[in-house]
């Protein structure tokens, strides 16, 4: 039994940033996968953010079709990113179904060493340049410090993780040709500046993710959030960019193709 309206099927979508790997869904991958594709959720990116977690990564993108691994050290994991790690993740980074390098940035909400960051930071950006691949940028009260280091490293391939700044941030980040990336922050009530941001970035740089098990969209706020639910920050981000849902599905499914798949 389908679990919504016949009539009202979702168009197919791609999650670009989703956690299946972390311990709150990793215990029934299979579940939270067959209900993201009765979600018509057939895409989606399995977000790395350490050692463990870009294993698990892996172990899911490769033992499921439509399902890709992105890995590296969000920055809360940096003080872990010693010379071992890098040395793992730039084999790791070889492998199949990898589509791009991160969780990385720059977090100043935590009390992560500022310091040990940057260096974990512009060590994961420079693996991003020699791998060819995009970067996944972790952004949290740091905007000055990530824009700066993006555009002195002249990053070109980059996403915008859970976009959550001002109008005028998002366009410096589309300005320099970044994709960035919305999630259930954008459905929230009190959120009207993120979803101002969404209207002045370009259609085809725009993409769609849960952030999952976090960030639950509304209507189900508050609850353990789960790739299938894509469904809901496409609803409400259609809403916003006055355009059906199957509109906006279709072009960041689209989008999310071009950034990690090549054009696949």
């Amino acid at each position: 039994m389908a679990i919504y309206h016949p009539n009202e099927q979702p168009a197919p979508s791609y999650d670009s940033h989703t956690h299946l790997n972390d311990d709150e869904l990793y215990f029934d991958v299979p579940a939270y996968l067959a209900r993201a594709h009765e979600f018509q959720v057939v895409k989606m990116n399995i977000v790395g953010y350490n050692a463990v977690g870009n294993q698990r990564a892996l172990e899911i993108a490769q033992e499921n079709d439509g399902v890709y691994a992105i890995l590296g050290y969000q920055p809360e994991d940096t003080p872990d990113f010693d010379e071992a790690a890098l040395a793992t993740l730039t084999e790791q980074l070889d492998q199949d179904k990898v589509v791009a390098v991160g969780e990385t940035g720059l977090d100043y909400h935590f009390d992560t060493d500022k310091d040990v960051q940057m260096q974990a930071f512009l060590a994961q950006i420079s693996l991003a340049k020699e791998k060819d691949l995009p970067v996944v940028i972790h952004n949290r009260e740091a905007f000055d410090d990530v824009y700066r280091v993006l555009k002195e490293q002249k990053v070109t391939k980059a996403v915008i993780h859970s976009f959550s700044g001002t109008p005028e941030q998002a366009k410096a980040f589309a300005d320099l040709g970044y994709y960035i990336s919305f999630s259930g922050v954008v459905t929230f009530k009190k959120a009207e500046e993120v979803r101002e941001a969404a209207k002045v970035v370009p259609l085809d740089q725009i993409l769609v993710e849960t952030d999952a098990p976090y960030l639950a969209p509304s209507p189900n706020r508050g609850k353990r959030n789960e790739p299938g639910w894509t469904k809901f920050v496409i609803d409400d981000l259609a809403k916003t960019l006055s355009m059906s849902a199957d509109d906006l599905a279709a072009q960041t499914k689209q989008n999310a193709e071009w950034a990690f798949l090549n054009h696949d």
